[in-house]
């Protein structure tokens, strides 16, 4: 983490778990913790029917509530997508683009996630632009290649003024859901990669600026190692995320 220059983030992604009173509950308890947070910004992305339970919830204090996808368009004969406009009147701040199981079982291409990206900053939200690679292509040393070319491809069109409300965070795919974690140094490197690419487009004034989380199993064991990281600034949590007490530990391990 680097607090002279950027915002530290800890992102829960909830995925399909939790119901509206599930929710409500776990953020009035969340509530004491989220005000300590002085030095990071805490975020829920919810499932869409909890999002005005926990707008609700979140009222008046430091939580921010995000979704954990859009669509590109505004409106139109889109069956079962929901508009980022949509999103921003039920009171949401972020939403998570480019999710590797939304790449993977919804056909999600860097193209549509560049559209969703665009979108999404048109419509007033904060995008979390989601990055990573697979076992095989980590295996075959294509790891840096890969994750630049996604995050060149995720930002092309993305003025210079936007840029600063943009997150991305890496997901190594291998490392999600699986129990298995980067390494501080491996999460770091790619983390490290994400920022050249971004001082390139943007300059390093910019670059400083963005915001980086990891988000591939990080837990109340390793957290502490993965922010000591320069160029990691948070987390996007999975399973953590679901128990208060673990993602109040990871919080703490970031408000240090």
């Amino acid at each position: 983490m680097n607090l002279k220059y950027r915002k530290t983030i800890i992102a829960g992604n909830w995925k399909m778990h939790l119901n509206a009173d599930e929710a409500k509950k776990f953020i009035l308890r969340l509530k004491p913790k989220a005000v300590q947070a002085r030095w990071c910004d805490v975020v829920l992305c919810v499932p869409f029917l909890q999002i005005p339970a926990a707008v609700k919830a979140a009222k008046g204090t430091r939580i921010a509530i995000g979704a954990q996808n859009c669509h590109y368009e505004p409106k139109g004969a889109y069956t079962g997508e929901i508009s980022c406009e949509m999103l921003a009147e039920a009171g949401v701040k972020y939403v998570i683009i480019g999710h590797s199981e939304r790449r993977r079982d919804n056909n999600e291409t860097d193209t549509t996630v560049n559209k969703k990206v665009l979108a999404a900053l048109q419509a007033g939200l904060k995008p979390i632009i989601c990055v990573g690679e697979s076992l095989e292509m980590r295996d075959n040393d294509v790891t840096l290649d890969v994750v630049r070319m996604q995050v060149k491809t995720a930002l092309r069109g993305v003025m210079h003024d936007q840029i600063r409300r943009v997150t991305i965070a890496y997901e190594p795919i291998w490392a999600i859901g699986t129990g298995y974690t980067a390494t501080a140094e491996q999460a770091g490197e790619v983390c490290e990669a994400i920022r050249e690419v971004v001082r390139q487009l943007y300059g390093a004034r910019l670059a400083r600026a963005v915001s980086i989380l990891y988000g591939g199993s990080m837990n109340t064991a390793n957290a502490a190692e993965l922010l000591a990281q320069p160029d990691v600034d948070g987390g996007l949590i999975g399973g953590a995320s679901l128990k208060t007490e673990s993602f109040e530990d990871i919080i703490e391990a970031a408000n240090q």
